[in-house]
């Protein structure tokens, strides 16, 4: 089928969400049943003012550095798509004779993007709709991990060992450092490879008593504590531990400082002195710490998905099995569903098993090793 080819990115960017760009483009580029290749800027927000990007009118130069650039070089956006949005996107396509539409993005993202694939079969319009899986809190359902949570993962596990050698190095209070996620904790149970002495995730009710308990132990018994905790953990009730009291458009609460409100629960508490500290959007931007697995596939996944809607399939997310084999997943199974952190792999709360590592090491990679001198005689 000819036809022109859109792809947008939905949501908050990941390390290597261009490098899905760059899988995209060059297999389009070389399909002689696509014509112009458009990229909407800013999402879907692009597609409703027909802002569109010229992705066959770039440099090679620009094109080549895409896998290694951060954040989203035709931008995002975070928009709830209400029912009368649909057809109006529906009608954008035919405009501009797009047949191959792709969606970069998460859970919600996928939710859109089943939407818009069955409403173009709904109403006869042919046009080959694939998601693209992104997300850096991993939680997308029927694929292994998502393009993008290896490098974040990496970046807080190398962050949180680097942090533990400086509160080692002067142990004279507890760190608490704050780690992107708010229903999902596998981010943060990626810093359970710097080995933190408490690491606490939403899938579990966050016990005020038993933490400062935990506190004035170790307290007790060393000097310099470091803890990593979700951004959204949330107390039995289900009350967010640092609740900002805004709601997003996509009826989402907004975290509001989980590292600086345990820090000051343990001052006002026990009285040991305490500090938080919060890489926030630093960790799911910087490229610094991108792995090349997790380059590697995101390459593929955006080029698997062109090279399945050439091969007239539609409806579908491009799924990564634990080897990095490819494959499609029906969008329905995806859309809006979340993958929490296996309960299993939390030990009495406030730990991570090994069988999460054995998962995870593959994607994060070899750990850096530091210097132990030994003490004096």
């Amino acid at each position: 089928m000819q036809g022109n080819m859109l792809i947008a990115h939905g949501g908050g960017p990941t390390p290597v969400i261009n490098a899905s760009l760059y899988g995209a483009l060059i297999a389009a580029k070389d399909a002689a049943q696509i014509g112009n290749i458009y990229a909407a800027h800013y999402g879907i927000e692009g597609v409703f003012a027909e802002d569109f990007i010229d992705l066959r009118a770039q440099s090679d130069e620009d094109i080549a550095l895409l896998p290694y650039t951060p954040a989203s070089a035709v931008g995002s956006c975070r928009r709830k798509l209400k029912s009368d949005d649909y057809p109006v996107l529906l009608e954008k396509f035919k405009k501009y004779g797009i047949r191959y539409f792709f969606y970069n993005g998460g859970n919600d993202s996928m939710d859109t993007c089943n939407k818009i694939a069955g409403l173009a079969k709904s109403s006869g319009y042919d046009m080959k709709v694939i998601g693209i899986p992104k997300t850096i809190d991993n939680d997308l359902c029927r694929t292994n991990h998502c393009p993008g949570y290896g490098s974040s993962a990496r970046y807080y596990a190398v962050t949180a060992a680097e942090l533990k050698q400086d509160v080692m190095s002067l142990p004279i209070h507890v760190v608490v450092m704050e780690v992107m996620g708010r229903n999902a904790g596998w981010l943060t149970a990626a810093t359970a490879f710097a080995e933190p002495d408490l690491i606490y995730l939403p899938e579990v009710a966050f016990d005020k008593e038993a933490f400062l308990s935990d506190i004035k132990r170790l307290w007790n018994t060393k000097k310099g504590i470091l803890v990593c905790a979700s951004e959204g953990i949330r107390y039995a009730d289900g009350k967010m531990v640092a609740d900002s009291g805004i709601v997003d458009g996509f009826g989402h609460t907004v975290p509001g400082g989980a590292a600086q409100s345990l820090a000051d629960m343990i001052m006002t508490e026990t009285g040991i002195k305490a500090r938080g500290e919060k890489p926030g959007l630093i960790g799911r931007t910087s490229v610094a710490l991108q792995t090349e697995r997790d380059r590697n596939e995101a390459i593929a996944a955006g080029r698997f998905a062109v090279e399945s809607a050439l091969q007239g399939k539609t409806g579908f997310m491009v799924s990564i099995a634990a080897d990095g084999s490819l494959s499609l997943v029906p969008l329905g199974d995806v859309a809006n569903a979340e993958r929490k952190f296996p309960l299993e792999w939390i030990v009495n709360g406030n730990r991570i098993s090994d069988a999460f590592k054995a998962y995870a090491a593959p994607l994060v990679g070899e750990m850096p090793k530091f210097s132990k001198l030994e003490g004096r005689t």
